[in-house]
């Protein structure tokens, strides 16, 4: 049962960090897709002269880098939006362990979190 929660002026405070990250997210993710479209583009122009398998070998490692780096991005997305969430129905700022508020300093860092310090340390 919880029994602490952070006040409607905290909850707004972190919506806002959480807001602005996810907007951060979402832009370089554009930028990122209009990148690796770019990279596709020039590569199915570039097949005709160069067929090297050191050509093909790098253009396919940029591309895992680039899907890796996605991957890790949208996954953070769906970690802010369960923050999110965690904001609206009361429960955003509460370790799940102990129930105790959740540093301030710790939820700018990382407003997706749902230990405190010593619980997630103690967990690992």
């Amino acid at each position: 049962m919880i029994k602490k929660k952070l006040s409607k002026e905290k909850l707004d405070y972190f919506k806002e960090i959480i807001l602005q990250k996810r907007e951060k997210i979402m832009d370089d993710i554009a930028q990122s897709k209009e990148r690796t479209e770019d990279m596709m583009k020039n590569e199915s122009v570039n097949a005709i002269y160069s067929s090297h398998m050191a050509d093909a070998g790098s253009d396919q490692q940029e591309r895992e880098k680039a899907f890796y780096w996605l991957s890790r991005e949208n996954s953070y997305f769906q970690y802010l939006n369960r923050a999110l969430d965690m904001i609206n129905d009361g429960t955003f700022g509460i370790c799940k362990i102990c129930g105790e508020i959740i540093n301030e300093e710790r939820l700018i860092e990382v407003p997706h979190t749902t230990k405190c310090f010593s619980c997630k340390s103690n967990s690992q």
